[in-house]
């Protein structure tokens, strides 16, 4: 990787770009990965090395790069209609992608509002639930509730309701401040035990929402898996649960499917595997399979009733951005989920994620390889400095780190979260790919975890 056409564009990017999520200075020593081209699972460099794209290139990519069927949609519709305003404009596009939307999502979400990007739809949906407070004559709800260890989205509104403090501390005095309950994570716990672990934060649950009744404006999950977090985990019931407690107390719930939507979780959404319709549902990531930046927002007639109304009494929602409903994303979305409907992708990744599972079997006897644990096509394995009793690695040894350059010396891309090694891979990798992928993780794992 040292050679001409790598470090010629490296050296290109560090003289003009600053990257999202980095301490720049760690690029005096640390390599950027130039990519060329991307195919399937692979990516690939200026110079002909190629590497499997284990982490969906931030979770977005869904049925591998350069997609035919994808790549066609987007073709075809450049040649027609890039792109033309929302506000008093449609276009087919958006409304049959809001169409299927509807279709597809849990019953009860009937409208659509579309954003650029996951924290936009974070953005939106908070200002909705408190706006239909608001318009219906409760001003005195405008609270929100998040969970402990959370992450919505690096915007304001969305920093506020997360509960990761290495993105917001130095934010904090631009931040409101949320209600924190504890998370329903259930790090290192066998599986027999995870359902009445989430009843216990249930009940802490409820205590808030007894203590705040009538201001609180809604509650913000991201179902069944805590990604940016660390990959943290818990089981349906808690959704269930939080449902019956939502509706108890009148108050919104709010499903971040931004990661864990579109069969990332084992069904098509995570909600759904606790038979609960949030009252928002914020989507993005691999909406358009990878291509382009678009998100939405879902929720009910009741919510959208809420704002309708004649314009001057000044109820409705006045939020935008330029690229609101782009025809091109729609494109890419439509086409996404079209591959949807061409075979049965949910059971195909069920063997795909055994064959995962497997993969990494030799890691349960591991002395430093606290926790394997895994939610449909999320699979994240947790490093720690000692087993039993448990004790964690220090953030500052960087373990992590150690397993990011393994792999990719070695043909991976993985990017792990703290201490948490995780598979998150386009769902067109194959058997000898996961094999791969596993094995170049596990050399990795040992490595790091050395001294």
């Amino acid at each position: 990787m040292n050679s001409g056409k790598n470090e010629a564009i490296r050296q290109r990017d560090l003289a003009v770009l600053w990257h999202p999520t980095t301490q720049m200075k760690d690029h005096e020593w640390l390599q950027l990965l130039p990519v060329k081209s991307g195919q399937g699972v692979w990516l690939e460099d200026m110079e002909g090395k190629r590497y499997i794209d284990a982490i969906s290139s931030w979770w977005v990519n869904l049925f591998g790069h350069a997609n035919p069927h994808i790549s066609a949609a987007v073709s075809e519709q450049a040649s027609r209609l890039e792109h033309v305003i929302l506000a008093g404009v449609t276009h087919e596009p958006a409304v049959r992608l809001a169409e299927k939307l509807v279709s597809i999502t849990p019953p009860g979400l009937e409208r659509v509002f579309f954003a650029d990007s996951g924290a936009s739809a974070v953005e939106i949906s908070l200002k909705m639930s408190f706006h239909y407070w608001r318009n219906i004559g409760e001003k005195g709800r405008t609270r929100f509730v998040t969970l402990s260890n959370s992450y919505h989205g690096d915007t304001l509104g969305a920093l506020s309701v997360g509960d990761a403090g290495l993105f917001k501390e130095a934010y904090e005095p631009l931040l409101m401040e949320p209600l924190v309950a504890p998370s329903p994570d259930c790090f290192a716990l066998p599986r027999e035990q995870w359902d009445a672990h989430a009843n216990n934060k249930l009940a802490d649950m409820r205590k808030i929402f007894t203590q705040h009744a009538g201001e609180i404006c809604a509650v913000i999950i991201e179902p069944l898996v805590q990604c940016a977090g660390g990959m943290r985990m818990y089981p349906p019931s808690y959704l269930t649960g939080l449902r019956a407690l939502c509706d108890e107390f009148r108050i919104h719930l709010i499903a971040d499917e931004i990661a864990v939507g579109f069969g990332r979780s084992g069904s098509m959404f995570a909600c759904e595997q606790g038979g609960i319709s949030p009252d928002f549902m914020c989507l993005s990531k691999g909406l358009t399979g990878g291509y382009l930046p678009m998100s939405a927002v879902m929720t009910s007639n009741k919510v959208y009733e809420a704002f309708y109304d004649e314009y001057t009494t000044l109820r409705g929602f006045l939020h935008s951005h330029s690229y609101t409903g782009n025809a091109l994303a729609c494109s890419a979305a439509l086409a996404t989920m079209e591959l949807f409907e061409q075979r049965d992708v949910l059971a195909d990744n069920r063997v795909l994620a055994k064959q995962m599972l497997d993969a990494i079997a030799p890691l349960r006897d591991h002395p430093h390889v606290g926790d394997i644990r895994q939610t449909g096509m999320i699979l994240a394995v947790e490093m720690v400095a000692q087993r039993d009793p448990l004790v964690e690695y220090d953030w500052k040894e960087r373990r992590g780190m150690k397993v990011y350059q393994h792999a990719m010396q070695n043909g991976v891309l993985l990017r792990p979260i703290g201490n948490v090694v995780y598979f998150m891979p386009p769902y067109v990798i194959n058997a000898d790919e996961i094999q791969l992928m596993a094995s170049v993780a596990m050399a990795g794992i040992d490595l790091a975890t050395r001294g």
